[in-house]
């Protein structure tokens, strides 16, 4: 993949290492909640078609992110790398939008025969006014880029996370007022293939398949407690209007859970910026769900149950039963999400 291009200042070839699309689709998790929020960091327009990322090494070694506007000459190369195929991603000069020294992502591999990655030195004609270099977040702390680098490995891993969470635990009875989350952690099933850590004390997570964007492992986390939004309600089940009252109100349910939960919700009837919801394929006919808010994200299968991280539970993942209440929301977030072309 490490294929030069000419495209950095001064006519220095860069050497692709790997590439990834900003678009309301699809977008580096770690740069913001939305579309438009990444496209912030970056300082560029929100333009509904999206860009493509190429980060890559000039001959001196320093990391560069060049942004192109042609998305599908991007996507196709990711697709052909995914695959273990070859191809040369080269985008013309004319479609290269700006480059950006740093890279905003985790690169483990460096271009063959070149020093090894750094920052490039300032200009000193520029007097100052270059952009910072970009930096991937710190996988050491917790916060909003690495709960939402967790939603993604979630997401990415959903089948080993899944196996952690019996079906009698996903569909018993909401807890009881007096039965705070967290005080309990699924027991795992004999008869199931070991999959990544449920709680303190266990083996670490196992790491992502090595992928385009996300080439070093994403933080530890933990399975902590069970939630389920199933109510007692007699008769007809609540409609989905009546759904954000009732979350709220739900005993023993970890406040941060209920608020997700809720603001979840208020997207339906006030859609948030493009990218705050996105589904993509899963197996079947279901699909797989992202959504982000100040201070969580949300992943989950639309067939199936939730799982939700919060800025203020470093580590622990929060599933949440499916019960009668989530899949009137998992279906209305689907149909308001953006999908990838």
């Amino acid at each position: 993949m490490a294929a030069p291009i000419d495209t950095v200042a001064d006519d220095d070839a860069l050497y692709v290492l790997t590439a990834v699309l900003l678009t309301p689709a699809q977008f580096p998790s770690v740069l913001g909640d939305d579309y438009p929020a990444a496209c912030t960091a970056l300082a560029l327009e929100p333009y509904a078609e999206g860009y493509g990322l190429v980060l890559g090494q000039d001959g001196s070694g320093a990391r560069w992110t060049v942004v192109v506007e042609d998305v599908s000459l991007v996507a196709v190369a990711i697709a052909a790398w995914d695959c273990g195929m070859d191809h040369d991603l080269s985008p013309d000069d004319r479609s290269v939008v700006c480059a950006l020294p740093g890279w905003p992502l985790p690169v483990a591999v460096a271009a063959p025969g070149v020093a090894a990655p750094h920052d490039p030195l300032p200009d000193p004609e520029a007097e100052g006014t270059e952009p910072e270099p970009l930096t991937p977040p710190d996988t050491e702390s917790w916060g909003p880029a690495q709960r939402r680098m967790g939603a993604d490995e979630i997401a990415h891993q959903w089948t080993a996370w899944r196996e952690q969470i019996d079906d009698e635990t996903v569909f018993a009875d909401p807890p009881r007022a007096d039965s705070p989350v967290g005080e309990t952690t699924p027991e795992p099933d004999p008869g199931a293939e070991s999959g990544p850590a449920s709680g303190p004390g266990t083996e670490p997570v196992p790491e992502l398949d090595p992928h385009p964007e996300t080439l070093e492992p994403h933080p530890e986390l933990e399975v902590e407690g069970e939630v389920d939004i199933e109510t007692e309600a007699e008769g007809d089940q609540a409609d989905d209007a009546a759904m954000s009252p009732v979350i709220d109100s739900l005993p023993g349910v970890h406040p941060g859970v209920r608020r997700a939960l809720a603001q979840a919700h208020d997207y339906i009837d006030a859609p948030p910026p493009p990218g705050r919801v996105r589904s993509s394929f899963a197996t079947g006919e279901a699909r797989m769900l992202r959504a982000d808010g100040p201070g969580w994200s949300l992943v989950a299968r639309t067939d199936d149950i939730a799982f939700i991280l919060l800025d203020e539970e470093p580590g622990e993942v929060l599933p949440v039963g499916r019960g009668s209440e989530l899949p009137g929301l998992l279906k209305a977030l689907d149909a308001l999400a953006v999908r990838p072309a």
